[in-house]
């Protein structure tokens, strides 16, 4: 099965080469500040978070007390989520903005996923880039603790791989899937430490927030580039697990309804 999809991938790479250069172009096309736009969104809701709260959870940051302390930590949080809502929420109407295309053109359908990846991920890469030159120009850069973003990210992009197939295939056929899935995604933001540092909770609501699978992810990113450590690999075991499941439950479930899915649309 893995051996046929990289074959159905790699015959169709202009075509995904070219619809992910063709959705870049036409984001940003006859825009004055071109890739900048995606940054603008994420640094609004930090510029609001820093200002409302950064005086209340300085004090409460362990091992930092400086007054940007709470932005790195908290910018950290955003972008990690900015990734995860984009891929989470393209995916679930992928097959359904792309109807049309399905109905009309020949093409292996998991190009579509493998398009929404490569633009959430150039998107990212763009942030993440002015993010780090943020860091670099305030000194604080992670140092070494940085070769860890790779995995992370890559582990990140599977989970929401696998969780998006999953959505998108059953938004296929249950619109209500979208819809409730987009307040559950209200609920997900903050029962995530991304706001506010898990360790300033009871214990026991910290044992709670343990059991969402991004909580680990999105901790040690925020320790990454707050502190320059390296994630605690071990506590990243349940969200690998969870994330390969998801992946093969969600290719089974294409292939599994594939066709039906074109008459449905």
């Amino acid at each position: 099965m893995l051996l046929s999809l990289y074959r159905s991938l790699h015959d169709y790479r202009g075509f995904i080469r070219g619809s992910v250069k063709r959705e870049f172009q036409a984001r940003y096309r006859n825009s004055l500040f071109g890739a900048l736009w995606p940054i603008f969104n994420p640094l609004s809701m930090i510029i609001v978070y820093t200002v409302i709260f950064s005086h209340i959870m300085r004090a409460r940051l362990p091992g930092v007390d400086d007054a940007m302390a709470y932005s790195v930590y908290l910018c950290a949080g955003l972008l990690a989520w900015g990734l995860f809502s984009e891929i989470t929420l393209r995916s679930q109407t992928m097959f359904l903005d792309n109807a049309n295309l399905l109905k009309k053109i020949s093409f292996p359908r998991i190009c579509l996923p493998v398009i929404v990846l490569c633009s959430a991920a150039i998107n990212f890469a763009i942030i993440i880039a002015l993010f780090l030159g943020f860091l670099l120009i305030t000194g604080r850069w992670p140092g070494l603790a940085l070769l860890a973003l790779i995995p992370l990210i890559v582990l990140q992009m599977m989970f929401c791989a696998g969780l998006g197939m999953v959505l998108g295939v059953m938004n296929v056929f249950f619109r209500d899937v979208g819809q409730l899935f987009g307040i559950c995604l209200q609920f997900w933001f903050w029962l995530t430490p991304i706001v506010y540092p898990i360790t300033i909770l009871p214990e026991w609501v910290q044992g709670l927030l343990q059991l969402n699978p991004l909580t680990p992810v999105f901790s040690s990113y925020q320790n990454l580039f707050l502190y320059g450590q390296w994630p605690v690999w071990d506590s990243l075991l349940p969200i690998l697990v969870i994330a390969v499941l998801l992946c093969l439950i969600g290719l089974r479930l294409f292939r599994q309804h594939a066709g039906e899915m074109v008459d449905e649309l």
